[in-house]
């Protein structure tokens, strides 16, 4: 017969309040409102005049306009550099994912001579940012024929953006259980079999950690494409916003609002894939 202890109300106030909880929440919530604010005032901003920001900074619309945000849409130059971001960006994250995963695969599944070299030779890459490199570079593309296109941004940036998603990818790669490679060949699938059902749909977390990564550092690019590109009006939006900011330097609002729909994008892949993130890199972390 088992006999149930009852805690007694002694026991009970011998217990001390964990305040170190309480404590990471508000830290976080602090963290967070730090983050947001900027961002919400720039998007109101945009709904006022320059006039009404210059009377009262930190007021709310009156009356509300919207004015600036279709002054932005109705922009010719707008809807060229957004096609422009967008075709960057996306086949920076496409040449990233695909060259990515596939010498991540080879480093963290096969041994060879040389593989923990090659792996520290990516791993030495996060140490040369884009600025130290910018002049050879910038010969470099100048001698392919490259400047005034697209595809002399699209190149560097998958360059220089593997290091990270091959440090990202290997651990989550090698996590995956051998025994699941030995069924796999078992049931006739070669390396390529393997690497495509197994692989590929494991990694997927991964995948769209590095993918994620990729597309805001490119679509938030700016010193390449000002080396590159030129003329703001062929260019990407943070070129585009630069040449508006200048040309509208009396118009705060119409700045703001130039400002809120370029970033938009970005914001919103960013935040529908928050959650892929966090178990991406988690996943790289425990492997």
């Amino acid at each position: 017969m088992t006999t149930t202890t009852i805690p007694t109300v002694g026991q009970h106030a011998g217990r001390k309040f964990d305040w170190g909880q309480p404590a990471v929440y508000f830290v976080a919530l602090v963290a967070i409102a730090v983050t947001i604010a900027p961002v919400v005032y720039l998007i109101i901003g945009g709904f006022r005049t320059t006039g009404q920001i210059n009377e009262d900074p930190s007021a709310w619309p009156d009356p509300w306009v919207i004015t600036n945000y279709l002054t932005v849409l109705t922009s010719e130059n707008f809807w060229v550099q957004l096609v422009n971001s967008t075709i960057a960006a996306g086949f920076t994250t496409g040449g990233v994912i695909v060259l990515g995963v596939m010498a991540a695969f080879v480093i963290a599944r096969y041994s060879f001579r040389g593989r923990d070299a090659l792996f520290t030779l990516f791993t030495a890459g996060l140490l040369f940012p884009l600025t130290v490199a910018v002049v050879p570079l910038f010969t470099m593309i100048k001698g392919l024929g490259l400047l005034g296109n697209l595809w002399g941004i699209i190149i560097p940036q998958v360059a220089f953006a593997l290091p990270t998603t091959i440090i990202i990818l290997v651990p989550f790669l090698r996590a995956i259980p051998a025994e699941l490679e030995d069924a796999a060949t078992i049931d006739g699938a070669g390396r390529f079999g393997f690497f495509w059902r197994i692989v590929l749909p494991l990694a997927g977390p991964g995948l769209v950690t590095v993918g994620v990564l990729a597309f805001v550092a490119s679509w938030n690019a700016y010193l390449l494409p000002l080396l590159i590109l030129g003329d703001p009006s062929h260019s990407t939006l943070p070129l585009g916003t630069q040449a508006f900011a200048t040309q509208f330097s009396s118009d705060t609002a119409k700045v703001m609002a130039f400002t809120t729909i370029s970033m938009i994008p970005a914001l919103v892949f960013f935040t529908l894939a928050q959650g892929r993130i966090v178990s991406g890199l988690t996943g790289a972390v425990k492997g």
